[in-house]
């Protein structure tokens, strides 16, 4: 072998070690419980028993976080033979214990069952049964709060589905409400309700048509940093409880009564799909001003938008009048709505140099006859 062939050989064999050398140092340790809960001063706990947990929210260990990778995958040099038999006993759907979990916030760590968790992780299982003891951050941070909020929420009610909420406060008041629903509960069955079995009849018959409403409204979109529960949350305290006593909102009274129980009534009459949108169609007018030599250009752009209804060429004070359906949520004004129409779109046209807008407080209207 000459010279140079056994120098690219030597190359070769050191790339390719160098390969090895940067993957194996690339695979990460499991997270460590221990140090997780000096981190976050985690030390009053309480039992929350048997949960259905997402797989993926496991991310660490309380004694073996050093076998594994970050993705829980059994390091080399560990014998592989029990987690080959717990995926082959997986594989076969033989049934097999809760696992142990400790949960600090929204992540959790193996006490008993790393194997068990191993396996789901690299066969795709979604979910795992787990026994689970709950650790409470104690920091004094704003995100600890709403966290120990939260969990206090979840902790009375028993339920399981997310209800996230960004503002501290936000969770005392929806327990208030299921509160009141326990009491509305009791008196008309004439028996005792316990709070989670009320907590769970406001989810299903309250929360989640309201929540299903404010999907369909796309009202989301409008608050990019709220969540359905933030909405929720909303709505409900100025239409159930400020609501009781303002003399405004007719529209938004027609479509959430302005009494948490017949809200629900209404609801329970109805299928999912036939509940209503928050949603609305103001009609306005627009008076618009345009440069001289213009009016065809502008009046075509104007007539290519959905929202415009109808345009004329006119004599007098302004060149052209426009009729508009601008769409809104019921939360938004028609002042509003319009507004932004005009701003976004009618103004930034080519050629327009001024507008004026008309929005009718009445009309009536003649059906067309043939």
């Amino acid at each position: 072998m000459d010279t140079t062939s056994l120098r690219s050989r030597l190359t070769s064999v050191w790339q390719h070690g160098r390969e090895l050398w940067t993957q194996w140092r690339g695979r990460k340790e499991l997270k460590s419980f221990e140090e997780k809960q000096r981190a976050e001063e985690a030390v009053t706990r309480r039992d929350l028993g048997l949960r259905v947990v997402p797989v993926r929210q496991i991310v660490g260990s309380v004694g073996r976080y050093r076998d594994f990778d970050d993705q829980f995958r059994l390091k080399d040099d560990h014998p592989p033979d029990r987690l080959e038999h717990i995926k082959e006993a997986m594989r076969r759907g033989k049934p097999l214990p809760p696992v142990e979990l400790y949960k600090i916030k929204d992540e959790y760590y193996v006490l008993d069952g790393n194997h068990r968790v191993a396996a789901a992780k690299e066969l795709g299982q979604v979910y795992i049964d787990a026994h689970v003891v709950e650790y409470l951050p104690s920091k004094e941070t704003w995100e600890n709060v709403l966290y120990r909020e939260k969990a206090d929420f979840e902790w009375k009610t028993g339920l399981s589905e997310p209800v996230e909420l960004t503002e501290i406060g936000q969770y005392a008041y929806l327990l208030g409400q299921i509160a009141e629903h326990q009491h509305y509960l009791e008196e008309k069955t004439g028996t005792p309700v316990s709070f989670k079995s009320a907590a769970r009849d406001w989810y299903k018959t309250i929360y989640r048509p309201l929540v299903s409403i404010i999907e369909r409204s796309r009202l989301a979109k409008a608050f990019p940093n709220r969540t359905v529960a933030d909405l929720y949350t909303y709505i409900s305290s100025h239409q159930w409880q400020k609501g009781r006593e303002r003399t405004y909102g007719i529209e938004l009274d027609q479509l959430i009564p302005k009494d948490m129980e017949e809200f629900r009534e209404k609801m329970a009459e109805r299928k999912e799909i036939e509940f209503p949108e928050m949603r609305r169609v103001t009609t306005a007018f627009l008076l618009i001003n345009v440069e001289a030599g213009r009016e065809d250009r502008v009046m075509d752009e104007l007539f290519s938008y959905p929202e415009v209804q109808e345009i004329h060429f006119v004599p007098g004070d302004f060149d052209i009048v426009a009729k508009i359906a601008v769409e809104r949520d019921w939360l938004s004004s028609d002042s509003e709505a319009v507004g932004q129409f005009v701003h976004d779109r009618v103004r930034r046209i080519a050629g327009v140099t001024k507008t004026q807008t008309i929005i009718p407080i009445s009309s009536r209207r003649k059906s067309a006859t043939s």
